[in-house]
């Protein structure tokens, strides 16, 4: 982005925090999302191999086949300004794309689970596109030939009754079989299965039953940012197929809780996510969120800041939207303020918005999970600006010290080796996540404990360009300590140093000491003083559980300053300046 645009995006962001959304407006989203369902159609279509039904590009994934919701919804409704109502090369389109997912099947109803990168990962009863497949098959069916529907059918019916064997009993609450319930719930419905239609609802309950009062979901402690909106869909297309009354009240708590965890320019804050880290989308609210007012507000927050980045829509959440989705009243949502301060829980976590900054601190703590999906909690607090967006944090990762806010020890003994299964708890001789933490949300001040070391994060937000970082531990460690900021890279924008050395975010590594950078480091627009005895390096990469080998790119990895503490060094101050 050029310094122009980056201006320009700066000015949008404060016209849209300084005009609030107003208690009550309402707003017909349906009006403005139709014309971007209907301007999406012909690039789907173009993307389709009509001698195998395939959607997509490389190799073939069965995800691929998403799009065929999207275009049912294109096809079923009905509107002046709709091109593709009742279109015969669409309905084809569809019909092919569910004959290349039978094709594929196994005699369990399973497909391999396959990536891009050419990964497999076994048999699964894909949620993903089992949802979007009966969703289609149930806008589409009264105008399939008798025997494609038929087969249509009898693949369905073996799928869902698998699902409902096996998912709707997991002993535990988990995203998959939530999504896999949404389906199942109509699959019911379409297949007059009063007993699927049952078990579905109770697993649902069992969902609502599980979330935290916060409005969150859990995996394992604390919440799961990302991975919630895939309740919340979930949540939200069930109840619009239902209208069961026990799903609106964790509808309701979800839409406060992404409305509060949000950045202002609408990325979602990973800062007390506990299997993703900092994307910089903006993730627009899905159906789930279209049935309370606070949702719709923070739906029309996210919408608009959509739109002002120049971001394009999802054509299946806008299906999502348009199929099931519900107009009515807004209310207004924290993004639309200059001041605010929100705590999560018994002071579980903080957001402070002051002025052109936002920061987040979380006290969430836990041993480091085997599982690889769960991170590691050891990145603790973010910091975001109007003008550069998010500066440091970034969340967390698995088998890298460096991003851990203090380490115990020596951070060498972990490594990312890129093996398929590895062991992801710390040796002896290292302690890279707090074994308790205590939050003073008033002060912005976390105290952390790795072991017997005592330390402390103390955030101030000087004012509207300065906010300084302070690290101390308490006196009497006989072990080594070390501080880390975590801050994000652009790849492609240039760094440069008060030393004049000067250079470009990119594949090439490099450590400068504190006298090399001459005192300070800018990059992207902000400047981090460095202090003395401290060093500044880059990448320091994560271990990517999407990846089967955990191998993670430079554009993944982290600037990091190193702070190193000593028995007559127990403070350093990190000054973060935006220019």
């Amino acid at each position: 982005m050029s310094n122009q645009h980056a201006v320009i995006l700066g000015v949008l962001l404060c016209l849209m925090l300084a005009a609030p959304l107003r208690a009550g407006e309402t707003w017909h989203y349906k009006r403005e999302m139709l014309p971007e369902l209907v301007k999406a159609v012909p690039g789907i279509l173009k993307t389709q191999d009509t001698q195998t039904g395939r959607f997509g590009k490389g190799i073939w994934i069965v995800t691929d086949q998403n799009v065929m919701f999207p275009l049912a919804a294109a096809w079923a409704i009905e509107h002046p300004d709709n091109p593709y109502h009742h279109n015969d090369d669409v309905l084809l389109a569809i019909m092919r794309a569910g004959d290349a997912l039978i094709d594929d099947m196994d005699a369990n109803g399973q497909w391999e689970f396959r990536k891009k990168d050419g990964s497999t990962w076994g048999k699964i009863h894909m949620p993903w596109i089992y949802s979007r497949w009966v969703r289609a098959y149930g806008l589409i069916r009264d105008a399939m030939p008798a025997d494609r529907r038929e087969h249509w059918e009898k693949a369905l019916a073996l799928g869902y009754g698998q699902i409902a064997k096996r998912d709707m009993n997991n002993p535990r609450v988990l995203n998959i079989p939530a999504h896999h319930a949404m389906g199942l719930y109509h699959a019911g419905q379409l297949f007059d299965r009063e007993d699927w239609r049952a078990a579905a609802a109770k697993y649902m309950h069992r969902v609502v039953e599980d979330q935290n009062p916060g409005g969150f979901w859990s995996e394992n402690h604390g919440p799961v940012v990302m991975y919630n909106h895939v309740y919340v869909d979930a949540l939200g297309v069930y109840y619009a197929m239902s209208r069961d009354e026990k799903v609106l009240p964790a509808l309701e708590r979800a839409a406060a809780f992404h409305a509060n965890f949000t950045y202002p320019d609408g990325s979602d804050v990973e800062t007390v996510d506990e299997r993703n880290g900092y994307n910089r989308s903006v993730n627009m609210a899905n159906v789930g969120s279209s049935f309370t007012p606070i949702g719709r507000g923070y739906m029309k927050q996210q919408w608009d800041t959509k739109r002002s980045r120049g971001e394009g829509f999802s054509p299946d959440l806008l299906a999502s939207q348009l199929l099931y989705g519900e107009e009515g009243e807004l209310a207004p949502t924290p993004g639309g303020k200059s001041e605010h301060h929100f705590v999560l829980g018994d002071d579980d976590a903080v957001i402070r918005r002051s002025g052109p900054w936002f920061t987040c601190i979380s006290a969430y703590h836990t041993p480091v999970p085997q599982n690889r999906w769960i991170q590691d909690r050891q990145n603790l607090v973010s910091l975001f600006h109007d003008k550069s967006g998010v500066i440091l944090g970034g969340g967390n990762t698995k088998l890298q010290p460096r991003w851990s806010n203090f380490i115990v020890g020596d951070a060498s003994l972990l490594q990312n080796r890129h093996e398929e299964k590895p062991a992801f708890a710390p040796p002896a001789g290292l302690i890279h996540v707090p074994t308790s933490a205590r939050l003073d949300a008033q002060r912005l001040a976390l105290d952390l404990a790795y072991g017997s070391v005592e330390c402390n994060i103390n955030v101030e937000l000087e004012d509207a360009t300065k906010a300084r970082l302070i690290y101390s531990i308490a006196a009497g460690s006989q072990q080594p300590v070390t501080g880390h900021v975590t801050f994000l890279p652009h790849m492609g924008k240039p760094w440069r140093t008060a030393s004049g050395r000067e250079g470009t975010i990119d594949d090439k590594s490099f450590s400068l000491t504190a006298e090399e950078t001459g005192g300070w480091f800018a990059h992207n627009g902000w400047r981090v003083h460095v202090p003395a005895g401290a060093t500044l390096m880059w990448p320091a990469l994560p271990h990517n559980p999407y990846r089967k080998d955990g191998h993670a790119e430079p554009r993944e990895g982290r600037i990091v300053l190193i702070l190193p503490f000593s028995a007559d060094v127990l403070r350093h101050e990190v000054l973060v300046e935006v220019e």
